[in-house]
C-alpha cells in the first residue's frame, strides 16, 4: 500500500471504516485521489481562516488607532480644546463610517472605469455580498478573505485619514462645517486616491492607473499620509492662524494623554501595516517587523536631535518621532528587510523634526504638525519604497512570482515611478482640498471660530461640555458666563494683580524676543528671566500681566532682560491704573542705568 500523510491518512481509515474498503479490498488510485482532494480542501479552508482571522484582528486594531488618535491629539493642545481636539478624530468613525458603506468603498474598490474611479451597483450599500449560487461569501480577487471583511479594513483607512487632517487645523475650527469637509473630502479625494493604488481587477491584478504605471504603496504612504499631510497645508494656508500664534508660545496641556495616544498608534500600526497583506502569512510578518524597527529608529533619531538642538529630550519629540518612523516605513513595509526599515526610521526621526522646527520661519499654523510629521514622512516614505523594495523578499513572503511593480525595470524606474505617484497624490489632494475648504468656508459663513469662541475654547462654546472637570466651580457658573469678567479688587488668592508697560522697542519685536526667551535651549535662563516668569500670566502686545510678585521688582528686571535680549534703550512703568499696584513711585517711569548688552537668553 502507498504511504499517505497526515488528512489523507486520517480520510483513509475513515473510508475503511465506513465500508468503502475493507481488509481485503486494496485502495484504489480513485480512492486515494478522493482523500488527496479531500485534504487539499481541508488544507485550503484552514488557510483561509487563518487568513481571516488575521484580517478580523488587524480591523480590530487599525480601529483603535481612532482613540489613540484623539488622545495623541487632545494632549498636545491646551485644556480649553482638549475634548473638541478628540471629536475631530472620534466624529471621523460615525460620519466616514456610514459614507464609507453607503458609496465609498464602491467608488475606491468597484469595478474600475479607465483607471480613475470605481463603481459597482453591488457594492452602492454593500447589498451584493454572495457568489452568483448565494451559497458561499464573495470574496476579494486575489485574496481568501471575504468582499465584507476587505470593506471594514479598508473601511478603518478611510476613517483615519481624514481625522489626520485635524491635527493641523486644531484649536481654531467650527464643528458643523469640519464634519462636512471630511464627508465631502472622503468622497471626492480619499476614494480616487484608493482606487489609483489600490484597485484590481477580476483576477487580482492592478486597475487603478497609478498601479498600472507600477507605482507600489504597502499600506498607505501616498493613498493616506502624503493625501493627509498635504491636505492639511492647504487648509491652513486658506484658512486663518490661531490666536498670537506664532507670537505667543502655546503648550500642550498633557503629554500624559500624548504618550498614550502614541503608544496606542504604535499598537494598532500592527494591524495598520501587517493586515495590509490581507493573509497572514510571511508579508504581513514582515510588515510588522519594518513598523517596530523603523518606529524605534525615528523615535531614537528625533529625540537625538532635539536633545543636540535644544539641550533636552522631551516626551513630545518622542512621541511624535515614533508616529514619523510609522508613516514613513508605511508604503514600504512589506517589502523591505528589517535593516532597511531601520534606515528608513532614522531618516524619518531627523527630517520631521527639522521641517516641524521651520514652523516659526515660515509662520504657517500647523497646529500638530499634521503636515509636518503626515505630509514630510509619507512623501519620504514613497521615496525610499523604491529605493529600499525588494521583490525576492515580498515573493518569498507571499509565495508569489508576480512582478513587484517596475523593479524588473532596473532601481531608477522604479524610484522615478515612486517620486512621480508622490507628486501626484500631493498635488491631487493639495489643491482639491484647497478648493473644498474655500468653498465650505464660503458656504457656511465661516470655517474658523470667532475670536471669542477661540479664546473661551472648543470645549464650552462647540459643545457645551469640558474634557477635565477639576473642581466644583464648573457647577456654581452660570449657564451663560459674562464674555468679559469683572477683575476682582482683591484678589481670591490674596496675591497681587498688576500690569508692567515696557517701552522703546517695537511690540512685534517685543513679542517674538518674549518667545525665544521663553523656549528650552542649551543656554540656562538668566536670573531676570527666572524672577519674573512664575508671575507672568498674559502678555498683550507691549502689556505684561503679573499675579504675585513685587511690581518694582518686577519691572526692573523687565527692563534689564529685555536690554540685553535686544539691545537699545528700554524704558517700563507700572500701569497707574491697574489694580492693587499704584502708588507714586511706581507709577514712576524706570529707566536701566547701565550700558545696553545684545544678547540672547534661552
Amino acid at each position: 500500500m502507498k504511504r499517505v500523510s497526515g488528512l489523507a491518512l486520517v480520510a483513509l481509515i475513515l473510508l475503511m471504516g465506513s465500508g468503502v474498503a475493507s481488509a481485503d479490498t486494496p485502495v484504489t488510485a480513485k480512492q486515494l485521489e478522493v482523500v488527496r482532494e479531500q485534504a487539499k480542501q481541508d488544507s485550503e479552508q484552514a488557510k483561509q481562516n487563518g487568513n481571516i482571522a488575521w484580517m478580523l484582528i488587524s480591523t480590530g486594531l487599525v480601529l483603535l488607532m481612532v482613540p489613540g488618535l484623539a488622545l495623541f491629539y487632545g494632549g498636545m493642545v491646551r485644556r480649553k480644546n482638549v475634548l473638541g481636539t478628540m471629536m475631530h478624530s472620534m466624529v471621523a468613525l460615525a460620519v466616514v463610517g456610514i459614507q464609507w458603506i453607503l458609496i465609498g468603498y464602491a467608488l475606491a474598490f468597484g469595478d474600475s472605469h479607465g483607471g480613475v474611479i470605481g463603481w459597482s451597483d453591488g457594492l452602492f450599500g454593500l447589498q451584493n455580498l454572495l457568489t452568483p449560487d448565494g451559497k458561499a461569501h464573495r470574496v476579494f480577487p486575489g485574496t481568501s478573505i471575504p468582499i465584507l471583511l476587505h470593506c471594514m479594513f479598508q473601511g478603518m483607512f478611510a476613517i483615519i485619514t481624514p481625522a489626520l487632517i485635524s491635527g493641523a487645523l486644531a484649536e481654531r475650527i467650527r464643528f458643523g462645517p469640519y464634519c462636512l469637509f471630511i464627508l465631502l473630502w472622503s468622497t471626492v479625494v480619499y476614494a480616487p486616491l484608493a482606487h489609483w493604488v489600490w484597485a484590481v481587477d477580476g483576477d487580482g491584478k492592478p486597475a487603478g492607473w497609478l498601479a498600472k504605471l507600477g507605482a507600489i504603496d504597502f499600506a498607505g504612504g501616498t493613498v493616506v499620509h502624503i493625501a493627509a499631510g498635504m491636505s492639511g497645508l492647504a487648509a491652513i494656508l486658506v484658512l486663518r492662524k490661531r490666536l498670537g500664534y506664532p507670537e505667543h508660545a502655546i503648550h500642550p496641556n498633557s503629554m500624559v494623554l500624548t504618550l498614550l495616544g502614541a503608544g496606542l498608534l504604535w499598537f494598532g500600526w500592527f494591524g495598520f501595516n501587517g493586515g495590509s497583506a490581507l493573509a497572514g502569512n510571511g508579508v504581513a510578518v514582515a510588515a510588522l517587523a519594518a513598523s517596530q524597527i523603523a518606529a524605534a529608529a525615528a523615535a531614537l533619531s528625533w529625540m537625538l536631535a532635539e536633545w543636540w538642538h535644544k539641550g533636552k529630550p522631551t516626551a513630545l519629540g518622542l512621541a511624535s518621532g515614533l508616529v514619523a518612523g510609522l508613516v514613513a516605513v508605511t508604503p514600504a513595509s512589506g517589502y523591505v528587510l528589517p535593516w532597511q526599515a531601520l534606515l528608513i526610521g532614522l531618516a524619518a526621526g531627523a527630517l520631521c523634526y527639522a521641517v516641524v522646527c521651520l514652523k516659526p520661519v515660515l509662520k504657517y499654523d500647523d497646529s500638530l504638525d499634521a503636515f509636518g510629521i503626515h505630509g514630510v514622512g509619507g512623501f519620504l516614505g514613497a521615496i525610499l519604497t523604491g529605493v529600499f523594495a525588494s521583490a525576492a523578499f515580498w515573493q518569498a513572503g507571499a509565495g508569489s512570482t508576480d512582478e513587484l511593480g517596475k523593479l524588473a525595470e532596473g532601481r531608477g524606474t522604479q524610484i522615478l515611478i515612486q517620486l512621480l505617484a508622490a507628486v501626484v497624490a500631493a498635488g491631487f489632494a493639495f489643491g482639491v482640498t484647497l478648493i473644498l475648504v474655500k468653498l465650505i468656508d464660503v458656504l457656511c459663513s465661516g470655517f474658523c471660530v470667532s475670536a471669542r469662541e477661540e479664546t473661551e475654547g472648543l470645549d464650552r462654546t462647540a459643545h457645551g461640555e469640558v474634557g477635565f472637570d477639576l473642581g466644583p466651580a464648573l457647577e456654581l457658573a452660570p449657564e451663560q458666563p459674562p464674555h468679559e469678567p469683572r477683575a476682582a479688587t482683591v484678589p481670591p488668592d490674596g496675591l497681587r494683580r498688576f500690569t508692567v508697560v515696557v517701552e522703546g522697542i517695537d511690540s512685534d519685536r517685543l513679542i517674538q524676543a518674549w518667545s525665544d526667551l521663553c523656549q528650552s535651549g542649551t543656554t540656562p535662563p538668566s536670573a531676570e528671566f527666572l524672577a519674573v516668569y512664575p508671575y507672568v500670566t498674559t502678555v498683550q502686545g507691549n502689556r505684561f500681566r503679573f499675579r504675585g510678585g513685587e511690581p518694582q521688582r518686577m519691572r526692573e528686571n523687565l527692563v534689564h532682560l529685555f536690554e540685553r535680549a535686544v539691545g537699545g534703550t528700554v524704558r517700563g512703568y507700572v500701569d497707574p491704573g491697574a489694580e492693587g499696584a499704584r502708588n507714586g513711585s511706581e507709577a514712576t517711569a524706570f529707566r536701566a542705568e547701565r550700558p545696553s548688552v545684545s544678547s540672547s537668553t534661552n
